[in-house]
Formats: structure tokens, sequence, C-alpha cells
């Protein structure tokens, strides 16, 4: 295969007439080819950098403003780094020629295409005619401006592009090439990973998510021969463990923080409780100035207005935890709640304020108090294999003892927590009547089988 243009000019050849440089933090330089800059100037991808990374964290964090632009400039610099590694691979090389290289840098420069302002928390909900991002993508590409570009520029079809993202049909797509580089775009050890992790650390002002080796882990990447996916050589076993658990802790202080999940949770009810005044697909183009003005706009006079106002009013007013539950700790609750649909966890937490009004006496709305759960969507496994020194390959967990307590008791469950959240002004009073988790648990446990017997 001939080298990529891109690759070129990665190692310093011909800016002058091929393209140039482009600087995102920390000091990273990142080619533009020709081809590259007529793709990030599309009006598709310029749509990106007017929305957030990270969405409510820069509510805990001030600095977590970046835009999913800088993260998918970063996403493409990886994939110039994992073919830099690849295509001289003896190998894998062979797989890689012109068209699936072209996917590659495709797929990495659109993988983040189909997002839409605060999309995952609002796709964790599960409402009904609303595409996930990864779907949006076969409608963007579809783009008059983008589609030229693809077709003029790239040696590849928009179906593989689709292909290795997991997106679209996959009928004769089952090759080693597209097994191999789809799971270097979305596995334990991924092109996307590699860069959020280090980025949103970085924007955080806090050390977490860049607490691993990134170079060492590119050179010791490797393909495990019996599935044809990426896989790590027993050299770089250190650096994926302190990757996994990079992104443990990334999860506990940072994605999960509790602070951040009342943020999510005041938003996700206030899309609930607007879902039927608010026309959300006809959202899915706009930035988030442009979302956020429209979702005030719509929430003026209901109960969503003052936790919209909240988030998004001139002053930042959060719902307060009152109660947690984990697999460490109320593991009976957690399971109880962990993976349940949205629109069952919102009739509970009414149920809750009923029960709770009724029985101290006190006037509560029915968005006073809010419940937070582990979604139905599962992250991606962390068992990432290793190809030990005699060719054969092992789950990380099989070789490593931290690996082996996060892969058996379920990443998901871990970081991720069951939550009650409740309006700031009224936490203080409940504290008088309910002052620990157990109380809570007692009254959520009781607010459980009241739905469960009308839900029978």
């Amino acid at each position: 295969m001939s080298e990529l243009t891109e690759l070129k000019l990665w190692h310093g050849a011909g800016l002058a007439s091929s393209g140039s440089l482009m600087r995102i933090p920390p000091s990273d330089s990142v080619p533009i080819s020709n081809r590259v800059r007529r793709i990030l100037d599309s009006s598709v991808l310029r749509r990106l950098a007017c929305i957030s990374q990270l969405g409510m964290v820069n509510l805990v964090y001030p600095g977590a403003m970046h835009s999913r632009f800088e993260h998918t400039l970063g996403v493409y610099l990886n994939a110039l780094r994992f073919l830099d590694r690849f295509t001289r691979d003896p190998q894998v090389g062979p797989w890689l020629d012109q068209a699936h290289c072209d996917a590659f840098l495709l797929a990495a420069l659109l993988h983040d295409a189909g997002h839409w302002p605060y999309c995952h928390p609002i796709e964790d909900m599960q409402l009904a005619d609303l595409p996930s991002h990864e779907q949006r993508l076969t409608e963007v590409i579809t783009d008059p401006e983008l589609a030229a570009a693809i077709d003029q520029d790239w040696q590849c079809t928009p179906e593989l592009m689709l292909a290795l993202l997991g997106v679209g049909p996959q009928r004769d797509m089952n090759t080693p090439a597209v097994t191999f580089l789809a799971s270097c775009l979305s596995g334990p050890v991924d092109i996307d990973k590699l860069d959020y992790l280090q980025r949103d650390s970085l924007h955080c002002g806090v050390e977490y998510g860049r607490n691993f080796d990134s170079q060492r882990l590119i050179s010791a990447l490797t393909v495990d021969p019996s599935t044809q996916r990426l896989a790590v050589d027993a050299k770089g076993q250190t650096a994926a463990e302190m990757m996994v658990f990079s992104r443990y802790i990334m999860f506990n202080e940072v994605y999960w923080h509790h602070t951040v999940r009342a943020a999510t949770a005041m938003l996700q009810r206030s899309i609930f409780l607007l879902q039927h005044r608010l026309d959300l697909p006809s959202t899915l183009k706009l930035a988030d100035a442009a979302w956020i003005a429209l979702l005030r706009r719509t929430g003026e006079g209901s109960l969503a207005e003052p936790m919209i106002e909240g988030l998004f009013g001139t002053r930042r007013v959060l719902y307060k935890p009152a109660a947690e539950f984990s697999v460490l700790s109320g593991r009976p609750l957690h399971e109880r709640l962990t993976r349940r649909p949205y629109w069952w966890l919102v009739a509970l937490a009414e149920t809750l304020t009923q029960t709770v009004s009724r029985r101290f006496g006190i006037a509560v709305s029915p968005v006073d108090i809010l419940i937070d759960a582990p979604p139905t969507k599962l992250e991606v496994d962390i068992n990432v294999a290793i190809r030990k020194f005699d060719g054969a390959c092992q789950p990380l967990e099989d070789v490593s003892p931290v690996a082996a307590t996060l892969a058996r008791q379920q990443f998901d469950d871990i970081v991720k927590k069951v939550r009650l959240f409740v309006r700031p002004g009224l936490r203080e009073h409940l504290k008088q009547q309910i002052s620990t988790d157990q109380d809570w648990g007692q009254i959520l446990n009781e607010a459980i089988e009241v739905m469960e017997e009308q839900w029978v």
C-alpha cells in the first residue's frame, strides 16, 4: 500500500503543498491535508465545534468546555498513530489497502457527527422515535457537501466506513480488515477512549485520565490471531491495566460525580416532562446555544421550568443528594433499580413523593425527588486480549488482578450508583424525618412494592 498523504504530513514531509498542521491541547500537531480540511470545513463537522464534549460536567469542573470538534481531531490523530503502527505490521499490514485506510480515517473524523446537544443522557432515556447518534450517521453522510467531498477525495465507500463503525448493513463486510479496524474504533482499547480519557482529564484539571502511558500502549498493540481483533502485547500489559484503572477513576470522579448526575437527572426529567411539547427529532441538527434557548422557551410555565433554569439560567441551582446505593453498600436496592426503563423510574419517583408526603405531612411536588440509576446500555467491555510471549492470547482479567476485580463485579455496577436527589429547599426539611440512606431505602422499597403491584 502506498503511504497515505496524512502519514507523510505527520512525519513532516510536503506541508507547504499538501496541507498544514493544526494545534490542539495539550500540545499536539494534527496534520491536515487538503482532503481532510474539506471534511473539517463541512457544515456537518463545524457544528461539532458548538457542541460540548462533556455536557453537564462543566457545572462541576469549569474548564470542561471543550468541544466534540476538538475531540474529533484527537481521535483522528490517534487513527494516524494506529495506521503508522499497523501498516508496517507483517500480519495486519497486508489487510490494509488504500480503501480500508481511507475508511478508517473517515470513520475517525465522522464518528461523532451524529451527536446532538446532551446526546448521551437523552439517549439513555430511550424515548420513542429518537434515533441513536450512531444511527444518525447514515443520514448525516448523505449531506450533499459531505457526500461530494467523500466521493471526490476518498477511495472508499460510505458503506465501508459505516461498517467499521458498526452502523448500517454489514453484508459482505465480514473481512479481517473490517473486523480488526472496527475493534480499533470501538473496543476496550480504541482510538476514541485513548483521546477522551486524556482530553477530558486535561480540561477538567484532574490527573486521573492521564495516568497511563499511551505511547507505550500504542507501541504494544498487536492482533489476536484467533479473533482478528486488536490486542495488546505482554510488554504493554501494565499500560493497559493503568488505562482500565484510569477509566474507572474518571467515571467515579468525573462522569458519574454526584453533582454531575444531579444535573443530568434534572435535565432528563425536564426532557421527559416536555417530550410532547418539544419536538426532539427536529432539534438534532442544533448546536448547544440554540438547543438550550429552545428548551428554556418550551419549559416556561411548566413543572420543568425551575429545573431548566437551575441548569441554564442566571443562577446555578442544583438538586442535592439525599441517598446513595451501590453494589458495595446497598446492593439489594441497586439491583432492583439498575437498568430499569426511564419511564419506570419516573413513575417510581412520583410514587415515592406521594409516600413521603402522606407519611410525614409535607407538601412534596411530583418533581421534588429524582431517581438516578444506571441506564440499560452497558459500557464497552474492559477485557482486552493480552498476547503472551508464546503468541497465545488471554483476556486481561486472566492475567491482571486489578482487571479481574473490575471484570467480575461488572465495571458499570461499580462506577454507576443509584442515587436520590431532592430539591434544595426540601432536603433540609426532609432530613429531620429521613436522616440516613437506610431510612430512604426503607421508604424506597415500599414505593417499589406499590409500583410492582400496580404493574403486575
